[in-house]
């Protein structure tokens, strides 16, 4: 049975004295946690919390999100989690659309809680992570849990966690998880990394967000591995505690290793523990992966995955060919497939739809009808990227459909000319969208930030003439010191639209 619940008792069975988590140098086993998640789940149950609730999480990364997500989950309930600098109006909107019973919160948060609880009637208890006056604290709760309490019935299609999907259109959909959607991609990231309970994993993407929940948290909680736990992104930090802890798995969007790669000081012998990287959230350039290889001397693997799938459908294996550029072949028990718009599949290396089908794909969106049916058709989940298969089934995605410029007739893919701006030498980081032209319909516009050297407009344009077709050439480039980011450092083209 696929239950996450199941996956950390079994851990705790089986490897009890193994460090489940190492966090600022203290370590906590997998018997510690488990006996955590036990207090907090009782705690919870005795606040009337359970079976059919929804738990908001907005928490960064630190143990007490661990021990949260899994006792939410053990008493029945769905985890919401959410980044906790959303904006109130953002937090508002999830925990209306939500129905959540509770909030489990850090401390800091409580100005902006306290309000919302007053607006929002299903909300009966706000938990923090350390004292805040009136309400309860975590530590609290576990200890008024007693022993009384019992588990509910488990099933695989329980509702495990609702994800709200960045909404490019309007507010954000509720992805609905359940616990077969979330620990079957857990084991599929596990046989595919070859994760053992000796493997130590770095999260330092955001817990909250579906990448680190499956690749860096439930997968070696599955395998008995232990997690490395960094609060957040800061490159010489992370690649002290890489060296330090012995990592020997890295995961990543492309900023990150970017950033890595432009330490001047770090060298191949930080990266000596580190078996593999995996890399996901968006597009890796081909140039960054060649260089980021080459300086610390490790594999990077690029995959692909959307909220909606929780999160991977595709990477690039282990052990067999890796194609840079690609995200790779369908990871155990998935299917990926490129479809015109009727549904129909294409001859390989056609561009289409990707579609997805397998244990990992959503129930629906929470409250949504019409937009689950558009989204999950004939048993398919319809990924909104456009993507071509070669003939030995590499995905490769050229782009988001609603990122496709459209210049004079043509289609062009941002992705393609971002490709040919990362191999200029001054360039650290490029986006390009489409903005309005009378002439051509649209024109392709690049965002480029710049290292310590003079370079012109028109010199970044001469560089992409001799490598792109005419209609693809940006016709106008604006240089910024950095582009904007969401939490987990993808760039933000629709940010740049604005």
């Amino acid at each position: 049975m696929y239950h996450l619940n199941e996956n950390l008792r079994q851990s705790a069975q089986n490897f009890p004295d193994h460090p489940a988590y190492i966090f600022s140098g203290e370590t906590t086993t997998y018997r510690e946690l488990n006996q955590q998640v036990d207090e907090l789940a009782s705690g919870l149950a005795k606040l009337g919390i359970g079976k059919g609730d929804a738990v908001a999480l907005i928490m960064d990364n630190r143990p007490q999100f661990v021990s949260a997500y899994y006792a939410i989950l053990r008493t029945g309930a769905a985890v919401v989690p959410m980044n906790p600098i959303y904006t109130p109006r953002e937090i508002s909107f999830i925990l209306a659309n939500s129905q959540a019973k509770a909030v489990i919160a850090l401390a800091a948060l409580e100005p902006v809680l306290t309000p919302l609880k007053e607006q929002l009637e299903h909300v009966t208890h706000l938990i923090y992570t350390e004292a805040t006056g009136d309400e309860l604290t975590l530590e609290q709760v576990a200890q008024a849990g007693d022993g009384s309490f019992v588990e509910p019935e488990r099933h695989e299609d329980d509702l495990a966690v609702i994800l709200y999907t960045s909404g490019t259109t309007g507010q954000p959909k509720g992805a609905m998880l359940s616990h077969r959607n979330m620990a079957s991609n857990a084991e599929a990231m596990g046989i595919l990394f070859e994760l053992l309970p000796e493997d130590r994993v770095v999260a330092v993407l955001p817990m909250f967000h579906v990448f680190c929940m499956t690749v860096c948290l439930n997968g070696p909680i599955r395998y008995g591995a232990s997690i490395i736990i960094i609060p957040r992104f800061h490159p010489v930090e992370v690649v002290n505690t890489i060296r330090e802890q012995k990592a020997t798995c890295f995961a990543g969007v492309p900023t990150m290793y970017n950033y890595m790669l432009q330490l001047p000081n770090a060298t191949k012998e930080d990266f000596a523990s580190v078996r593999l990287c995996c890399s996901g959230g968006a597009s890796m350039p081909v140039e960054l992966l060649h260089k980021f290889e080459a300086k610390y001397e490790v594999m990077i693997l690029e995959g692909y995955g959307l909220s909606e799938a929780a999160p991977a459908t595709a990477f690039n294996p282990l052990r067999g060919t890796r194609k840079p550029g690609s995200v790779g072949v369908n990871i155990p028990h998935v299917v990926n497939k490129v479809v015109d718009p009727e549904g129909n599949e294409l001859p390989r290396g056609e561009v289409g739809e990707l579609v997805v089908q397998g244990p990992n794909v959503m129930l629906g969106y929470l409250g949504l009808p019409e937009d689950t049916a558009a989204t999950l058709r004939n048993g398919w989940l319809y990924t909104g990227d456009m993507a071509r298969m070669d003939e030995e089934g590499y995905v490769y995605i050229v782009d988001r459909k609603k990122d496709m410029i459209l210049v004079d007739g043509y289609n062009v893919y941002p992705r393609e000319v971002e490709e040919v701006l990362y191999q200029h030498p001054a360039i650290i980081e490029a986006a390009v969208i489409g903005v309005p032209d009378e002439v051509h319909g649209e024109a392709v516009k690049a965002f480029v930030a710049l290292k310590e050297v003079a370079v012109s407009q028109e010199d970044i344009v001469a560089f992409c003439q001799d490598k792109l077709a005419k209609y693809k050439v940006p016709r106008l480039v604006e240089i910024v010191p950095e582009l904007p980011k969401n939490s987990t450092g993808k760039i933000l083209r629709r940010s740049l639209r604005k």
